[in-house]
């Protein structure tokens, strides 16, 4: 009876579109969940790989700045002088090797972040079909109310009569703060209007 009522209305190949848009909206949805999984593997990688480089350069700094440190509090000897400049000479060295390196890896976890443009586009795209899926929705619920539909025709717009009307709560959706009234804040609540409604 529900589908001669919808084809009748001429809203049985909307109701159809927006069945076939919510495997669509899903499909998308989990997009949105791997390509942000994947973002985060991809940066938590990328700082794991250079804290190791950071601590070594940290601690080889430390230990090559003590015996500078050392050298010249003390009458050394030519031998250790050339010793300790040949290791700060491969200590600079590795300094450059280790900064390219934290480079690269810095540069990683900026290009990881690149899923924030491709999830709000995918995000944006989904906003706009579930809203069309509220709106047909609505609409059914709307037309299919005989309640609802002698409302709007003798013009009824009160406050008053909003509130009492059970679509009153459905046009509000669900809510956020479930003490507010005039919304639904629990599923029941909507299988309830649901039931009254026929479906």
């Amino acid at each position: 009876m529900l589908h001669d009522s919808l084809r009748e209305l001429g809203l049985d190949k909307e109701v159809e579109k927006v069945a076939n848009a919510i495997p669509d909206t899903r499909d998308r949805l989990n997009y949105v969940v791997t390509v942000s999984e994947r973002a985060a593997e991809r940066a938590l990688n990328a700082v794991d790989r250079v804290q190791p480089i950071q601590d070594e350069l940290d601690i080889r700094t430390q230990g090559l700045n003590a015996r500078w440190q050392n050298w010249l509090e003390s009458e050394d000897a030519c031998e250790r002088t050339r010793q300790l400049a040949l290791d700060t000479q491969a200590h600079l060295d590795d300094v450059t090797r280790s900064v390219q390196v934290t480079r690269d890896e810095l540069l990683e976890i900026i290009m990881a972040q690149d899923f924030q443009d491709l999830t709000g586009q995918v995000i944006k795209k989904m906003t706009v079909v579930i809203c069309g899926i509220e709106q047909q929705l609505l609409q059914v619920l709307l037309d299919s109310s005989s309640e609802t539909k002698n409302l709007w025709q003798t013009g009824i717009k009160s406050r008053a009569v909003e509130n009492s009307s059970p679509m009153a709560s459905l046009i509000n959706g669900p809510a956020v703060k479930a003490n507010e009234v005039d919304t639904l804040s629990s599923q029941d609540q909507v299988d309830d209007l649901l039931d009254e409604l026929g479906f």
